[in-house]
């Protein structure tokens, strides 16, 4: 283990808060059968881990973090993707770039809750798709990236959930049809978490362009999980609201 890792886990440790860490392992889902089945908590909050992130981004390399994402904590997992979210912003080529998003997906197994899916996808991998899109004025199927499509087919929920929040750069920059893409096809995804993340996007969708969204839950509200549902439609007003959950 390297001094600087040594260093980080050591600063995460010390803040360890046993009775915290009970009340997230059970917010987290940490119990047989759950999905967060076995994870372990040392019970740090956000704000705790975004101090340790901002004293260590100047002196953190990448290799470093194979050391910390490993980890069987569910906190020193957290700060090495926030730590990776912090290289990603000063990487300066398409190469530098290229080797974090590598590093994030060649790790995906150990992101596997949905604040570390939430925390990092959007301004690592999705940054990264979006950034390599080519600069068209109008939406086409070709938008899509074929790496979040394969995301959202995989047998694994957080890659799914991966491939979801990868979409918001391209909200953010008017491109609503790769979320709109992956939305139909996660429409009949088992998973609640799943439900959410896509309402939640979809809601995002809404707040740019209610039209868009609009025209979507007139062709696919009926078909859409409840959950999933209540999520997009939460800014319409009451009456609107009221109309999708009466058609759903």
């Amino acid at each position: 283990m390297s001094q600087i890792v040594e260093k980080i886990v050591a600063d995460i440790k010390k803040q360890a808060d046993l009775e915290k860490a009970k009340q997230l392992q059970r917010f987290f889902k940490t119990g047989p059968g759950e999905y967060g089945e076995g994870d372990l908590f040392l019970g740090l909050t956000v704000p705790q881990q975004r101090l340790i992130v901002r004293d260590y981004r100047e002196q953190i390399v990448l290799k470093d973090l194979f050391e910390l994402i490993k980890s069987s904590y569910h906190e020193i997992r957290l700060v090495s993707l926030l730590l990776l979210v912090e290289l990603y912003k000063k990487a300066q080529t398409p190469k530098e770039k290229k080797q974090l998003v590598d590093f994030y997906l060649q790790n995906s197994s150990y992101i596997n809750n949905w604040d570390l899916v939430d925390l990092s996808a959007d301004k690592i991998l999705g940054k990264y798709l979006y950034e390599k899109q080519p600069k068209q004025k109008k939406a086409t199927v070709q938008e899509v990236p074929l790496l979040l499509m394969k995301l959202a087919k995989s047998d694994v929920l957080w890659e799914r959930r991966i491939a979801v929040l990868s979409t918001f750069p391209f909200i953010r920059a008017g491109k609503f049809l790769p979320t709109l893409e992956l939305a139909k096809k996660l429409m009949s995804d088992q998973e609640d978490l799943i439900h959410k993340a896509v309402g939640w996007l979809l809601r995002e969708v809404g707040k740019r362009n209610e039209e868009v969204l609009t025209a979507f839950l007139d062709q696919y509200a009926l078909k859409m999980p409840r959950t999933m549902l209540r999520y997009a439609i939460e800014k319409f007003s009451e009456n609107k609201r009221k109309f999708y959950l009466k058609k759903n």
